[in-house]
């Protein structure tokens, strides 16, 4: 398997764990998450605007955790899950680009 995807299942099963037995990521919800993520934003413009690339990835680690923690959230609810997430940017993404893709 390449090296990415495993790196993304590790993420997706650590998330996993931590909703079933971390209190704190238990008690999340979307709304709760929210403000946190605006936060984790500014963190990461501050990381690109001060050009140090170590901090930037550490700061696009935590906003990739918030993605996932929304999905997983929002696939306990059976509205969609990450695959789904990630079909509809593919799909997006294929779309805009039909000089590419066509």
């Amino acid at each position: 398997m390449d090296n990415r995807a495993e790196a993304f299942l590790r993420l997706l099963k650590i998330m996993d764990e931590l909703r079933e037995q971390c209190p704190w990521d238990k008690k999340q919800t979307l709304e709760t998450l929210s403000l946190l993520t605006i936060e984790e934003t500014y963190e990461l413009v501050d990381a690109i605007q001060e050009g140090d690339l170590q901090e930037l990835k550490g700061e696009i680690g935590d906003l990739m955790l918030h993605l996932v923690f929304y999905s997983k959230i929002a696939s306990e609810q059976n509205a969609f899950d990450i695959k789904d997430v990630l079909n509809a940017v593919c799909d997006k993404l294929v779309h805009r680009h039909p000089h590419i893709y066509g």
